[in-house]
């Protein structure tokens, strides 16, 4: 939609967007909790999984405001979903924090739309508690109307800027399906890695011996050169460091040790045939 490219391009929202990615990561420093709140250990992005109580407490609440003698169930319901929705925000900035200028404007738009909808939403619990059941259902139904809005943006980051994906998965698709050689095994130093394109595909190659691993070489997270980072640990537990935000991956099995990437680095089928490697899809 024109709108949503307009605000993808809107780069007055650079100044607020940058102080409060600036914040975002001063308060959340331990690389522990940053990995915890990515869902590194979960292999897969936190943020859509904890989004799911409080967006299904809240569509509940707004169909049983619709029922007689609910009340008291809705009421629950809200206050299940406004307490869910404090970690999972806590998530989404997170993972905000480490993305590109032009997820961020829409972010940061997502971001406020799903915090006034929780203000509305404890403005509601407050109504319903104190005995105000009209007050509390319309402020309810105001909240339901502006968190469809953020979910709306949502959509638009995961499917229509891919962000949280695992940008580097469509490559394997653009290897070849047959094996085909990369290049000799004394080309290869050990226990370095080095890039090898395969047709239009950087393949990120690492040997110890006879024995060679390839990955994507470009970062799952955003597109960053797996081939520019820091190679850190020994033998097979050895991890290729991503330049640009820091995603720590395996490279005996393309496993992500540390965020904001949530997914395993994608890896490649390699064998070494006469003294030459091979790669092919998997």
């Amino acid at each position: 939609m024109p709108i949503l490219n307009r605000l993808e391009e809107a780069r007055g929202l650079d100044g607020v967007s940058d102080k409060l990615q600036a914040a975002v990561t001063a308060a959340v420093r331990p690389q522990r909790l940053r990995d915890l709140l990515h869902g590194t250990w979960l292999g897969h992005p936190l943020h859509p999984v904890l989004v799911q109580v409080p967006v299904g407490a809240f569509v509940s609440t707004a169909i049983l405001d619709l029922l007689p003698g609910a009340r008291k169930a809705a009421t629950t319901l809200l206050a299940t979903g406004t307490a869910a929705a404090v970690p999972a925000l806590a998530a989404g900035w997170v993972d905000w924090s480490q993305l590109t200028p032009e997820r961020r404007r829409v972010g940061l738009v997502h971001a406020g739309a799903n915090a006034v909808a929780l203000g509305l939403y404890t403005a509601s619990l407050l109504a319903r508690l104190s005995g105000r059941t009209a007050r509390g259902k319309a402020l309810g139904f105001a909240g339901l109307t502006v968190a469809g809005l953020g979910a709306y943006l949502g959509g638009h980051l995961a499917y229509a800027q891919a962000a949280g994906t695992n940008q580097a998965a469509p490559d394997l698709a653009r290897l070849p399906a047959e094996w085909t050689e990369v290049c000799s095994l004394a080309s290869v130093p050990e226990r370095r890695t080095v890039v090898r394109l395969v047709g239009d595909v950087p393949v990120l190659i690492y040997r110890i011996g006879d024995r060679v691993s390839a990955l994507v070489e470009r970062c799952g997270h955003e597109t960053g050169p797996l081939g520019e980072g820091e190679v850190t640990g020994e033998g097979w537990n050895a991890c290729v460091v991503c330049p640009w935000h820091g995603s720590t991956f395996r490279l005996s099995d393309g496993a992500v040790v540390h965020g904001p990437a949530a997914n395993n680095q994608p890896m490649i089928p390699v064998r070494v045939v006469a003294g030459r490697i091979e790669i092919r899809q998997p």
